[in-house]
């Protein structure tokens, strides 16, 4: 036992298991709205929350700042970031291009397990969407391995990357907005995605892709009404 408490390496890894947990754990508390935008994320009082030591906080928190999830404010600490009917809109035309990439690349290497895996995906998709009151958590998670699946052939890397970061951030627009579903045909926008898909037409899948995003950014402005200009 002294001589794993005397391991460098041993002690740097366990303080980057702690630094990489309280990552995962304040990332997605933010993404669900668990701290509200532009809230303050004070050391002590995330501490106290996640049994977790400053030092490993304060690298998750810098590391959600390079991802635009929090803010730092110099001597001042960290909050939450803002939302804004700007940023929505900019993330709205990034995803609308980073995912017609993705979604060109994959269509173009799309095989036998792809189809299986997105038959599969819009299926469970489906069960939650035909639901009364769909459980929101369930949705969202059947809502993101339908769209992984129709990208899960793209092998770009950054693509990749770059695709779960805005959707990511999309997704904490969708979740702070409680938008209501019932005022769209969620499951008819997904299914013109997979038909497309199944059938190998990217100009139809990209348009049926573009229309979807679009739709969801307009519900959550309306949903939003931000009072902050632009």
């Amino acid at each position: 036992m002294a001589e794993q408490a005397n391991d460098p390496a041993a002690t740097v890894a366990s303080h980057k298991t702690l630094s990489d947990q309280a990552y995962t754990r304040l990332r997605r508390d933010v993404i669900q709205g668990d701290f509200a935008p532009g809230s303050k994320l004070g050391i002590e009082q995330l501490r106290a929350a996640y049994s977790v030591g400053a030092t490993p906080l304060r690298e998750a928190l810098h590391r959600l700042s390079a991802e635009g999830f929090v803010v730092v404010e110099g001597q001042r600490g960290f909050r939450v970031a803002d939302i804004s009917a700007r940023e929505l809109r900019e993330l709205t035309e990034l995803r609308i291009v980073i995912e017609g990439l993705a979604l060109r690349e994959s269509l173009a290497r799309a095989d036998d397990d792809w189809e299986s895996r997105l038959v599969l995906a819009f299926h469970q998709l489906q069960k939650i969407e035909k639901q009364a009151e769909p459980d929101p958590v369930l949705w969202e998670a059947r809502n993101n391995e339908f769209h992984l699946a129709l990208i899960s052939r793209c092998e770009s890397r950054w693509l990749m990357r770059i695709y779960e970061l805005l959707y990511d951030q999309h997704r904490r627009y969708r979740i702070i907005a409680r938008v209501d579903r019932g005022d769209r045909d969620i499951h008819g926008e997904h299914m013109a995605m997979m038909e497309a898909a199944l059938a190998r037409d990217i100009d139809a899948l990209l348009a049926a892709h573009e229309a979807h995003i679009r739709h969801t950014a307009s519900s959550l402005e309306r949903r939003l009404r931000f009072d902050l200009p632009g």
